[in-house]
C-alpha cells in the first residue's frame, strides 16, 4: 500500500504534467553544501560583473529553510520554450527564451494554479513560488532533484530534451518523496567551450558571467566595451550559441504554450528592419516580452555596436 508521501508526491506531478510542465522533480529542502564554496568564488573573482544583485542574501541562496520558515521541500519544474519556428537567419538575433511572453508571467499563474490544486487536494500547505526572481540556485535544486545535470556551459541538460527550458520552484512546508540527482552525460564533448565567441566559459563547467553575450545585451547597463567589437555574432539580446551547439540539444521539440509564440514581426525582419526599429514597432513587437528589460534604448544600442 502506498503511503500518502508517495501519494501526494504522485498527486503533484501529474497535475504538473497536466498543467503543461515538461518534467518535476523533488529534493529536500536543505542547505546547498556543494554549493556554498562554488558561489564564493564566483562572486569573490567578480564573474558576476555588475549584477550586484548576486551579492545579496548568500545564505538565502544556499538554504531554502531560510527563504520560506518551516519549509520541507523544493518541487522544480522545467518549462520548454523550444520555439516551433526560428528567426530569419540574416537577422540580428533574440534569444530563444525571449521570442514570446515574458515567462515569468506565463510560470507564475501556472505556479500558483499547482499550489492551489495541492491546497484543495492536500490540505493547509504554507509555501512561495519561485520564478528566476529571488535568491534561489535554480539549476543546483533541479539537479538535485534529478531532471539533468549541470553542463560544461552550465546550463541544466536533460538527455530527452536538452535545455531549452525555464526552471521554476514550489518551496512547501510539506514532506515529499525525494528525487536523486542524475549522473553527468557531457563526456569529454568541448562543443559549447570552444564555440564561445567571447571565450566567457572559462573551464568546463565554469562560467565567467562578465564575459557573455547575453551579461552584456542585457544586464551590462554602460557602453559595450570595444575590445568585444565583432564577437557577438549578431545577437542583439541574449545568446543561445552554447545551447546551439550542443549535441543533446538535437532532441528538442517545440514547447505547446502558445504564450510563447513571436509577434510575426519578431521572425520575419532582417538586418535593416531592425536597425530602423522604432519605439512604437518595439513597445509592439514587445509588448509583454522579457526584451523590454534592456528597454528600446537598450537595444537599439546592441543593434549599433553590432553595426558599427
Amino acid at each position: 500500500m502506498s503511503t500518502l508521501k508517495e501519494r501526494y508526491t504522485q498527486l503533484i506531478k501529474s497535475e504538473a504534467k497536466r498543467l503543461g510542465f515538461l518534467s518535476c522533480g523533488i529534493s529536500k529542502a536543505e542547505f546547498l553544501e556543494q554549493e556554498a564554496p562554488r558561489l564564493e568564488k564566483y562572486l569573490q573573482k567578480g564573474m558576476h560583473g555588475e549584477m550586484k544583485y548576486m551579492e545579496n542574501h548568500f545564505d538565502k541562496r544556499l538554504d531554502p529553510t531560510k527563504l520560506v520558515e518551516g519549509s520541507k521541500s523544493v518541487i522544480s519544474l522545467l518549462l520548454n520554450y523550444y520555439p516551433h519556428e526560428i528567426q530569419n537567419k540574416d537577422s540580428y538575433k533574440i534569444s530563444k527564451y525571449a521570442y514570446g511572453r515574458d515567462y515569468h508571467f506565463v510560470i507564475k499563474d501556472k505556479l500558483k494554479d499547482l499550489m492551489q490544486f495541492m491546497q484543495t487536494e492536500i490540505g493547509e500547505i504554507d509555501g512561495r513560488a519561485f520564478v528566476d526572481s529571488a535568491p534561489v540556485l535554480d539549476k543546483a535544486w533541479a539537479a538535485k532533484s534529478g531532471l539533468g545535470w549541470i553542463g560544461k556551459h552550465s546550463n541544466l541538460l536533460s538527455k530527452q530534451t536538452g535545455s531549452f527550458y525555464f526552471i521554476a520552484e514550489l518551496i512547501v512546508d510539506l514532506d515529499l518523496e525525494y528525487d536523486t540527482p542524475v549522473t553527468d552525460h557531457c563526456g569529454s564533448c568541448t562543443a559549447c567551450i570552444d564555440a564561445c565567441p567571447t571565450d566567457a566559459i572559462v573551464e568546463p563547467y565554469k562560467v565567467d558571467g562578465s564575459k557573455c553575450i547575453s551579461y552584456f545585451t542585457i544586464e551590462l547597463k554602460d557602453e559595450l566595451p570595444n575590445s568585444y567589437k565583432n564577437q557577438f555574432e549578431d545577437w542583439m539580446f541574449g545568446c543561445d550559441i552554447c545551447q546551439d551547439v550542443c549535441p543533446w540539444n538535437r532532441f528538442s521539440k517545440p514547447h505547446n504554450e502558445p504564450l510563447f509564440n513571436p509577434h510575426p514581426e519578431l521572425l520575419e525582419k532582417d538586418k535593416q528592419g531592425w536597425e530602423e526599429l522604432t519605439k512604437e514597432t518595439f513597445n509592439e513587437i514587445f509588448r509583454k516580452s522579457a526584451v523590454k528589460r534592456t528597454k528600446f534604448e537598450g537595444l537599439k544600442r546592441n543593434i549599433q555596436f553590432l553595426n558599427d
